[in-house]
């Protein structure tokens, strides 16, 4: 073979080399190639945001404005975007890159203060977010323009999910849907009798079926369908409404074709409307499933249409299990629910249920829900052997005054009840269990007991206590009171816990005696944070009102941050010598208007009114789900 010319050697190794070089730059380039990142403002709320995880920028200055942030490490997506990464730690008031990934919403945020930034405590919320350093993950692509929702609901809550194969009617989508379809429920008709074994009974779940008299079936069979009159003009009822529906198999299919009928009447009594009353089902037997939620039909003749398609789940009677899923599950955003509309349920249950009811109800009351019963056959002489907790009903109910339960003899009268049910979901005034501003806090009140106070003056003081606690409503599910007496020691006078009736508690404060001795002010702030504060329940507000007539011997501030941090909204009532700078520390941000200074003890009473209705004012600007 002839030699390889050198002239064509040095040509192939140039354009090799060439080549490389290129390829390299290309890379270069490719890897310096810069994520655009996009600024968003101080006032964006992450549920604003439809991007399940992005990077952004905040501006400078967020800390300034005080927007409102909700929750600690997690946060409610009703919050700043900004200010809760400047809570964090992520970012100063200088602004900064960020990393938001949205995740399911949970209850209990806690509030805390950091970094200057007072986040607040919030029960429950459809959706959280967290913030992190505004590096991006790798594998995952960054949106450089954000879609912002125009709609409150911004995203599904991650933790209502059914199981698919009971669920009638499509999930609600997200708020970028522009249009909404009335959709068409679709059921799996099963015969119990050769598709689904019955569970084998045990004395607890055990129930007599009373055969269908040849009187009964009749009736059953010719009876007319009934359309009652509306009782209500949709504006005057606007309550948000579920139906907790036996689908168990102790109330047999024809049972059941009654219950599907009385619910068809009392949609069509209610006159169902986006104005007025909205209406969902959840069906129950061994797991609820929602058959439909608040939003999926807003006129009555769908909503009849659709209860009458629904199938029969079969299986136990489990309505414990059932009012957990829908205090859980059932009032969001995302399912329709409207915030301002009262949340009531209304279980119906053939005989009893075959588990208990009583926790799940507390929990359900307590976080806003008017729960009404209505049995239908209860259990006769021979069968309460069976019932696993006696006297459910009172244990479920919202009140026991016999207004929330409805106790029907046989499934062929239960018609007669339509109109009486509809007239008690509407009555709003009497959904005494709706969460308000009166009915949902603990409130602590730290006193002053120290010798400059004398027992006159103290005595005035708890005239000041009993006349703000008399008006809230007080049991053990809506607002419960507590007390503390100190001086150079403190005093636990009663726990939340203690007393569970507005008699009582007013009673427990007239007896509270005079300590007298020194004033140190910081010391009982951190000793009810620990004997009261650190015992409330999650979904309670927890407010300190502390009453001082002086300087204190010991420092507030370092105690009171740690109150502020651990979510206690403090109020602080300054008289006579107490000194305003500390009476500030102790407040909670804006002091202005949790601080309060009146120059004599017999000129507390004029502080009652403005004390509650800051209270309310405060409860009032907390979202809603």
């Amino acid at each position: 073979l002839p030699p390889f010319p050198d002239t064509m050697f040095s040509f192939v190794l140039g354009v090799f080399l060439i080549c490389t070089y290129a390829a390299k730059e290309a890379t270069k380039k490719t890897k310096k190639a810069k994520l655009y990142v996009p600024q968003i403002d101080c006032d964006v709320k992450a549920g604003k945001i439809i991007n399940p995880e992005f990077i952004a920028k905040c501006p400078p200055g967020c800390q300034d404005v005080k927007y409102r942030v909700y929750g600690t490490d997690i946060y409610a997506s009703f919050s700043s975007v900004c200010n809760a990464a400047i809570h964090s730690g992520i970012i100063d008031n200088t602004g900064g890159k960020i990393l938001v990934q949205k995740v399911a919403g949970h209850s209990g945020y806690r509030g805390s203060f950091s970094n200057g930034v007072r986040s607040l405590s919030l029960p429950r919320w459809r959706e959280s977010f967290l913030v992190s350093e505004g590096k991006p993950r790798k594998g995952v692509t960054y949106p450089s323009t954000l879609e912002y929702s125009s709609s409150k609901s911004t995203a599904v809550k991650s933790g209502d999910t059914v199981r698919k194969e009971y669920q009638t009617s499509p999930a609600p989508t997200p708020a970028t849907q522009t249009a909404t379809t009335t959709p068409t429920p679709t059921t799996t008709t099963t015969d119990p009798s050769t598709t689904t074994p019955k569970p084998t009974p045990t004395p607890a779940t055990t129930r007599t079926t009373t055969a269908i008299s040849p009187h009964e079936k009749h009736s059953y069979q010719k009876r007319p369908k009934i359309f009652p009159m509306f009782l209500c003009p949709s504006s005057d009822c606007k309550v948000d409404l579920s139906f907790l529906m036996d689908g168990s198999w102790s109330i047999g299919k024809r049972r059941f074709q009654l219950q599907k009928q009385f619910l068809g009447n009392v949609a069509q009594a209610l006159g169902t409307g986006s104005a007025g009353p909205l209406m969902g089902i959840v069906q129950y037997g061994d797991d609820p499933s929602t058959e439909f939620n608040l939003k999926t039909y807003d006129n009555s003749k769908d909503l009849r249409n659709a209860i009458e398609k629904i199938s029969q789940k079969g299986g136990l009677s489990n309505v414990g299990k059932a009012l957990s899923f829908v205090n859980k599950n059932f009032f969001s955003d995302a399912n329709g629910n409207r915030g301002g509309a009262p949340n009531v349920v209304v279980v119906m249950v053939d005989g009893w249920p075959t588990d208990r009811v009583e926790e799940a109800s507390r929990l359900a009351r307590e976080s806003g829900i008017n729960i009404f019963f209505v049995t239908i056959e209860a259990a006769a002489e021979s069968e309460k052997q069976n019932v696993i907790e006696p006297n459910f009903v009172d244990k479920a109910v919202c009140r026991t005054n016999g207004f929330y339960s409805i106790n029907v003899p046989s499934w062929f009268s239960l018609h007669k009840v339509v109109q009486p049910l509809v007239k008690r979901v509407c009555d709003t005034d009497r959904l005494v269990c709706s969460k308000t501003c009166l009915n949902s806090a603990d409130i602590g009140f730290v006193i002053d007991g120290s010798s400059s106070v004398g027992t006159s003056n103290f005595r005035t003081v708890l005239q000041f206590v009993a006349n703000i606690s008399k008006e809230f409503e007080i049991s053990d599910t809506d607002t419960r009171i507590g007390a503390v007496q100190y001086t150079y020691e403190q005093r636990l006078e009663f726990s939340f816990d203690k007393y569970s009736t507005k008699q009582d508690v007013l009673s427990a404060i007239k007896r509270i005696s005079y300590w007298s001795g020194g004033t140190s002010t910081g010391a009982a702030i951190s000793y009810a944070s620990e004997q009261l504060f650190s015992k409330s329940k999650p979904n309670k507000r927890k407010i300190m009102i502390l009453i001082t007539d002086g300087r204190s011997y010991d420092d507030v501030r370092v105690p009171a941050t740690a109150a502020h941090r651990n979510g206690v909204i403090a109020y602080s009532v300054g008289v006579a010598w107490a000194a305003q700078d500390e009476l500030e520390a102790i407040a909670t941000d804006p002091d202005k208007e949790h601080s309060f200074f009146v120059d004599e003890f017999d000129n507390l009473y004029r502080f009652v009114n403005q004390l509650i209705q800051n209270i309310c004012t405060e409860f009032n600007s907390q979202p809603r789900n």
